[in-house]
């Protein structure tokens, strides 16, 4: 058995926990922020068979998908703008997703 953690943006949550639902996998979401952004993001606990996993794996990739996000400048505008003061452009979405061997599980 194994635990997939997978990270999505929270743009991407809902079709991404519809669609594992669909397919009858076990999801638990928890509302996240990342570190970098400080954006929402939603963490996914699947739980599943050794053999559903790739199938589990390509459902979160075929539904998040990544985008570009403009961060804000910090800088003052009494100080004037340094080279690249007025923000930048970095790519977020898709998914991270961590895979767990589980020794046992056990519902009551």
């Amino acid at each position: 058995m194994k635990l997939l953690i997978a990270i999505v943006n929270n743009d991407d949550s809902a079709v991404v926990a519809s669609a594992l639902t669909k397919e009858n996998f076990t999801v638990t979401k928890l509302s996240t922020t990342g570190g970098f952004l400080m954006v929402g993001n939603t963490t996914f606990l699947i739980g599943t068979e050794d053999e559903r996993v790739s199938e589990a794996k390509e459902i979160i990739k075929k539904y998040s998908k990544t985008r570009t996000h403009s961060t804000q400048t910090t800088d003052s505008l009494g100080r004037g703008f340094a080279d690249g003061a007025l923000g930048n452009d970095v790519t977020v979405g898709g998914a991270t997703v961590f895979l767990v061997n589980v020794e046992g599980m056990e519902k009551y």
